[in-house]
């Protein structure tokens, strides 16, 4: 049989390594082209490997936890597509074919025929598919089981988690109750008692914790705020949202139009997009956004939106929906969360006034985002002052005074203001 290489690929801008955190197959199972073999997680993503064709793991090149280079040989493959019989650590079972061609939902999970994915579309890799087999676990239990690997994914410590947890469901419950009412335990769950509950942090939690401590520690922080007035923001995308949904298939928030004052404003205090190494201010010409992104798992992360000030008012708009997109199904590639030399923090998503953001380093300032709100307001007219509803953010810029001091950050921020409150009502997009 042919041997192949599995390479660790390139991971991203600036990245020399990665951790392999989980092998998802065995030494000597057979694999489907595409099917992951590992996962593997930098300080920026976890994403995981796929074979390159189908295959049989011959042999591991690193342990978990490991940190191989980009571009090291990582594993040993065989080409499986050879006449030559595939042997399987697994035992091997007489099934009726009748048996077979039943639903699968009402069978135990066979790792020798069960397809890949469930009902729904679930991935199960030959590991999860081999543990659900040997624990008598249906597809119908592992179409409830909430997989955190990427794209959803069921990985060994989901799978070891719902198994426990039903272990002690059973364990606790009277056997006629086990024969009249089969019941589904709740996945995932954490370990407390009468008072008290102990939640271990996920690796991207201890990671974000890191780097704001990190960040804290490097950067002295001054946050600024101002209150503008949005109102004809707001009324502009209230007469436009519709129009561009149905034209351009896009839906049109706050984000894309601040995104664009914003760029605006980093043109004339071109400070502010820099960075710091040691002693030195290093200031960028290439103007990418971040905006802080919630995932399915209550983690954050910040995808990059590129050359912000090439792009036009739709091109932004659909850049924004593409990313939250990926964000939200777990599909943010390395480059996507790569290269950022500003961000923007959306706090008002949350009904927060306002809030006073840790500097994504090594960014010098972040800007956080506040909720609209309506409120009476002094309006200064020819005829003389009034009162009307008008709605209203907060802005707040947090900033490294080691490279931008109060009248710069004062000063920015007053200009990003500035541009959101002056935004044309009539403006097509």
């Amino acid at each position: 049989m042919a041997k192949i290489e599995l390479i660790l690929p390139a991971m991203g801008e600036g990245i020399i390594d990665a951790t392999i955190t989980k092998w998802l197959v065995a030494e000597g199972d057979s694999v489907s082209e595409d099917d992951p073999i590992c996962e593997v997680a930098t300080d920026k993503v976890d994403t995981e490997i796929p074979a390159p064709k189908d295959c049989i793991i011959e042999k591991f090149m690193f342990a978990e936890g490991d940190t191989p280079s980009v571009g090291s040989i990582i594993a040993i493959l065989r080409d499986s597509n050879t006449d030559e019989a595939i042997v399987d650590n697994q035992k091997t079972e007489v099934v009726n074919t009748q048996e077979i061609e039943k639903p699968v939902v009402s069978e135990s999970v066979k790792s020798s025929f069960i397809e890949n994915r469930t009902p729904s579309g679930k991935f199960l890799s030959p590991l999860v598919r081999s543990m659900a087999s040997k624990n008598d676990i249906l597809v119908s239990e592992l179409e409830l089981v909430n997989g955190t690997g990427v794209n959803g994914r069921i990985t060994k410590d989901d799978l070891l988690i719902y198994i426990d947890s039903k272990n002690s469901v059973v364990a606790n419950i009277k056997p006629e109750i086990i024969e009249d009412k089969p019941s589904v335990p709740p996945v995932n769950t954490i370990s407390s008692s009468s008072n008290v509950e102990i939640i271990e942090m996920d690796r991207m939690r201890k990671l974000i914790a890191d780097h704001m401590v990190e960040s804290k520690r490097i950067a002295p922080h001054v946050t600024s705020f101002v209150e503008i007035d949005v109102t004809a923001l707001v009324n502009w995308r209230n007469k436009v949202k519709d129009m561009i949904l149905q034209s351009e298939g896009q839906k049109i928030t706050f984000m894309s139009p601040i995104l664009e004052c914003t760029t605006k404003a980093i043109k004339d205090f071109p400070l502010i997009n820099s960075s710091v190494d040691g002693d030195k201010i290093i200031r960028k010409k290439d103007i990418n956004i971040g905006m802080a992104t919630a995932l399915p798992s209550g983690n954050l992360i910040v995808p990059v939106i590129k050359n912000c000030d090439r792009q036009s008012l739709l091109g932004l708009t659909a850049n924004v929906n593409e990313l939250a997109d990926k964000a939200r199904n777990n599909k943010l590639k390395p480059d996507d969360i790569q290269g950022g030399t500003f961000t923007i923090t959306n706090v008002g998503s949350f009904g927060n006034i306002t809030g006073t953001p840790i500097i994504n380093q090594p960014q010098v300032a972040i800007l956080a985002i506040g909720a609209i709100i309506k409120k009476p307001t002094v309006i200064e007219t020819p005829e003389g002052d009034t009162i009307g509803i008008r709605s209203k953010m907060v802005l707040a810029l947090s900033y490294d005074h080691r490279v931008v001091d109060g009248a710069l950050g004062g000063m920015f921020l007053k200009r990003v203001g500035d541009y959101i409150e002056q935004w044309d009502s009539n403006r097509n997009i």
